[in-house]
């Protein structure tokens, strides 16, 4: 015979609730996220059509509140961890994504320093617009030496963002993760 130690114990109402109330909250982070970001986030069909018509909802009534349980009861088919992952790095609440940010924020200091960083970022990135990439550097250097608002300086930094170079770091970053 089993002994009571060796059955596993199924989980009481009150932590199959708290459970459930968790996988709600998760959705409702899911249903308030920008429709972009929420395109970076992978999840099932069905779930994704349940978030979007929550998100069409603009009254916060009552047949908001039952998208939203509706939401939730979906989330209890799907694993959360790769969602709450996900969404901790929109949110920068990941160490490798703040990891990458100050990455992308060095390698936008030695662009504006040296132009022979434009090669480097060429080469880990084929796909590159050099000139619209140097036309932006020279642009945020004027914008720093006439003090003016650093609009170039940001997308230069949007761009490196959108290249992704956490995939592929440059032969710089390399140098700088031996140090």
């Amino acid at each position: 015979m089993n002994t009571p130690e060796e059955e596993p114990v199924p989980p009481s109402k009150t932590q199959r609730k708290r459970a459930m109330e968790a996988l709600q909250e998760l959705g409702k982070e899911l249903v308030d996220l920008p429709t972009d970001r929420l395109k970076k986030i992978e999840l099932p069909e069905d779930l994704r059509e349940a978030v979007a018509e929550a998100q069409r909802m603009s009254r916060h009534d009552e047949a908001r509140r039952r998208q939203l349980q509706f939401v939730g009861r979906l989330m209890r088919d799907v694993d959360p961890e790769p969602i709450r992952r996900s969404l901790a790095i929109l949110r920068g609440d990941s160490v490798e994504e703040t990891a990458n940010l100050h990455r992308l924020e060095r390698l936008r200091s030695e662009l504006l320093a040296d132009e022979g960083t434009l090669y480097g970022i060429a080469e880990a990135c084929p796909s590159v617009d050099l000139q619209h990439l140097r036309s932006l550097r020279r642009a945020a250097l004027l914008e720093q030496t006439q003090g003016k608002a650093p609009r170039s300086y940001r997308a230069i930094f949007q761009l490196l963002k959108e290249l992704d170079f956490s995939a592929n770091p440059t032969a710089d970053d390399d140098e700088h993760a031996r140090r």
